[in-house]
């Protein structure tokens, strides 16, 4: 019995790692940490326990039978690759069932008999079904008591018996209706969060989220602690974050083990262990927090305090993908606005990509006056959000619908993508989104063509056609729409409507992905990582996995950050970029590297400031970001956060100039050759840097011109001091260079020059009094035109 029990639990612990399977409760967050996140219903938490699984005496066993959402996973696009990677494949699956059956059997019968406390039947078993009320109860109600305790009868009819018991002593069910207290106080503040896009009322809602956690609710306790870290409409407290991360982690909480690791990782409210911090986030990804697996999975990646290995990263990261992909419907997932603090700084509003308020509304007053365009324009970007937008589909919807009568095809194309998803503001409708489909495909529109496609592919308010599918997908790929190229790539992948043919699959996916379809990097990845049409390549899947992770509802924190710094609230962006950092995001290692190097950060102590900016500038540098390598040069050339090191300093930039062409890292290479620092001194290397840092970049030019007039004169006084003047003149014949009578010559221009000289001056003292005293009569004063009297 021992030994097949162990059996057992090894089985059932390897099918949900082998199928992802993540806490249904813990998913909702993990895809939002901290963000204003979907809140599951009491109806949908029942259904995600109920399918699946079964409960016997409070214990959630799984089910030998398949829900229908996992046999639609298991027959998607990348199947294949769940079934390699079975250790136990071997075994016979009829005898694992049987056993597995037999056990859960063995397990209902030695299941604990509930007891009465207390009543008219102390001690005695509670009888399930039993009748009050003209009413059959399966299990505890508190129905016919004002105080809320739970009892049962230990006879099936009360009435007749009156033999009844307590199901709960009197301090559980204080706790127990404490609790319950704590829920619908928490459910009142999620409401209000959830409902309201105003910032007075969030923090409303965040006064409830705090009483919630006084009352050692664990999703209040979650939100709290995370809006105290970043300071989000709470005060920034990290020192009680950290007190709730710890109460959390004691009851095993993953979005508390992952943020307590979080905290050691980059030593906020703690000293910095990487080793602390290591378990526990392993012991939130083994809780299922899809951060703690991202986290990981860069960790495994990079190489940072675990040995460098691309397989774990690759295990971490397909994870976390699988749950971003599936979450990324027709219209697509929300813009991931990427913005380096760096840049922006040297051009503001060029490098962000940000939309000024000013020229948002004048898209808007173009709009109102019939522009076509620009409701086109405003209607995407309202879609999807992203470039100072916040997507809103209301609007969208209003500016698809203005420009639509007008005629256009992309918004009736864009109106037939939102009734195919549907959504809160637009009801999901097949046939009104195959009217707008065909409208906008007979005008030669893509995204049309392409929503046909799938209408047709999928049978969505038309009969399934493989041919027509496939014959209006090529007609939109033709054109270079991303989802006509993806579909097409699936059809070719999978053999529908077509012969299987990988090459031609990953021909189109290469495409798609070039046009930035999530979909598309995760299908590569997906073949790369089995070698399905190609050599199998372990990092190429990991770098295609890790952009697909970083398009998560997480990166939402991005902009969220970034509005924090342009705020003033220095702190709590450089916590959200931190912990971005933390999941891989080399824009935000950059961009926590430059509030630390700027030192505006008050959290972070003023010695501590340069050197957690080298690391993070380190890892920027490391995913080949420029300006990073470039930096990491420099706080090695001045001894910022570490000792002066020209060698280093050196390597860094040549590395900056061989593998970016940096303009600047040749010019301080040009600079380190003239001075000899770091490497042998060679004033001809030098002027070689200097003007391979003109040719690189025109805004080098100037400096590289003023460098080599100063590299020009040092030459001159270097190569003077290296001759003997005198052995020079010496060897120099003035008569046989100039003729014998060179000296003649000589004091012949001297007396001309002379000459020059002193009639220049004389006709300069001449002309002074003479210009003194010819002054221009003054005349009459008369008033201004403007202030003359009229005719």
């Amino acid at each position: 019995m021992g030994r097949r029990a162990l059996w057992v639990v090894l089985l059932l612990c390897l099918a949900a790692l082998s199928a992802g399977a993540l806490p249904a409760a813990d998913e909702e967050g993990n895809q939002d940490e901290s963000l204003e996140s979907k809140t599951l219903s009491a109806e949908d938490q029942v259904k995600d326990h109920s399918t699946g699984t079964r409960v016997v005496a409070g214990q959630i066993f799984l089910e030998s039978g398949k829900s229908d959402s996992q046999s639609e996973n298991e027959e998607n696009f990348h199947s294949q690759e769940e079934e390699k990677e079975n250790s136990l494949e071997e075994l016979n699956s009829l005898e694992m069932s049987n056993l597995l059956n037999k056990d859960l059997e063995e397990a209902e019968v030695q299941s604990p008999v509930l007891t009465a406390i207390g009543g008219t039947a102390d001690g005695e078993p509670c009888h399930f079904p039993f009748l009050f009320m003209e009413k059959e109860y399966a299990e505890c109600t508190a129905d016919g008591r004002e105080d809320g305790r739970l009892w049962c009868a230990t006879t099936y009819d009360y009435k007749k018996d009156q033999k009844w018991g307590f199901c709960e002593s009197e301090e559980q069910s204080n706790k127990r209706r404490q609790m319950q207290e704590a829920e619908d106080v928490y459910q009142i503040g999620m409401k209000i969060l959830n409902e309201s896009s105003k910032k007075a009322q969030k923090k409303v809602a965040y006064q409830y989220l705090l009483k919630a956690a006084d009352m050692n609710h664990t999703k209040a306790m979650e939100k709290v602690s995370y809006a105290l870290l970043f300071g989000d409409y709470l005060k920034q407290n990290i020192q009680s974050s950290k007190e709730l991360f710890e109460k959390l982690t004691e009851e095993g909480s993953p979005k508390g083990q992952m943020a307590l690791g979080f905290l050691y990782a980059s030593g906020l409210g703690v000293n910095s262990s990487q080793a602390k911090a290591l378990v526990y986030y392993t012991f939130g990804a083994l809780g299922g927090n899809l951060i703690a697996h991202m986290i990981l999975g860069y960790r495994y990646w990079a190489g940072i305090g675990v040995l460098q290995s691309c397989e774990s990263a690759l295990t971490h990261y397909r994870l976390v993908a699988n749950h971003v992909a599936s979450d990324i419907s027709l219209t697509g997932g929300t813009v991931v606005q990427r913005i380096r603090l760096a840049d922006e700084v040297e051009n503001p509003g060029m490098a962000s990509g940000m939309l000024e308020e000013d020229l948002i509304q004048y898209y808007q007053f173009l709009a109102e006056k019939g522009d076509v365009q620009a409701q086109v324009g405003l209607g995407q970007l309202h879609l999807h959000g992203g470039r100072g937008v916040e997507q809103n589909h209301q609007r969208a919807f209003e500016y698809f619908n203005q420009a639509a009568n007008a005629g256009n095809s992309h918004a009736m194309a864009f109106l037939g993508k939102m009734y195919s998803e549907g959504s809160d503001v637009v009801p999901q409708s097949n046939e009104t989104a195959l009217q707008y489909f065909k409208k906008a495909a007979d005008m030669g529109n893509p995204v049309g063509q392409s929503g046909l496609g799938m209408a047709y592919l999928y049978g969505r308010g038309v009969p399934v056609n493989y041919e027509l599918a496939l014959k209006y997908f090529q007609k939109a790929a033709e054109q270079g729409w991303v989802d006509g190229q993806l579909q097409l790539g699936s059809m070719y992948y999978n053999g529908i409507g077509v012969k299987k043919d990988y090459k031609q699959a990953l021909k189109y996916f290469n495409l798609a992905s070039q046009g930035g379809h999530i979909l598309a990097f995760y299908n590569l990845a997906q073949m790369h990582a089995t070698g399905t049409g190609v050599m199998r390549s372990c990092h190429t899947a990991v770098e295609l996995f890790k952009n697909v992770c970083e398009r998560g509802r997480w990166s939402e924190r991005l902009m969220t950050a970034y509005n924090s710094y342009k705020d003033g609230d220095s702190n709590s962006a450089v916590v959200q970029y931190l912990l971005l950092a933390e999941q891989g995001y080399e824009v935000a290692q950059s961009n926590a590297a430059f509030i630390l190097d700027q030192k505006e950060a008050s959290i972070v102590g003023e010695n501590e400031t340069y050197p957690r900016a080298l690391l993070h500038w380190n890892r920027a540098a490391s995913q080949g970001y420029t300006v990073a390598r470039i930096k990491l040069g420099d706080y090695h050339f001045y001894g910022f956060g570490t000792d002066v090191d020209y060698e280093t300093a050196f390597i860094h930039y040549r590395l900056a100039s061989e593998q970016q062409h940096s303009a600047q890292a040749m010019f301080n290479l040009g600079y380190m050759h003239e001075k000899g620092l770091g490497i042998k001194q060679d004033i001809h290397l030098a002027k070689r840097f200097y003007d391979m840092a003109a040719e690189a970049s025109p805004d080098a030019q100037v400096p590289v011109f003023l460098a080599l007039c100063k590299l020009g004169v040092i030459y001159s006084l270097q190569y003077i001091r290296e001759i003997n003047i005198r052995e020079v003149f010496s060897h120099i014949d003035m008569d046989q260079l100039l003729g014998p009578e060179w000296d003649l010559y000589l004091m012949t221009i001297i007396a001309l020059l002379l000459g020059t000289i002193i009639a220049y001056r004389q006709r300069q003292h001449q002309a002074i009094p003479r210009a003194a005293g010819l002054r221009p009569a003054v005349p009459q004063q008369e008033p201004p035109p403007e202030h003359q009297p009229p005719q």
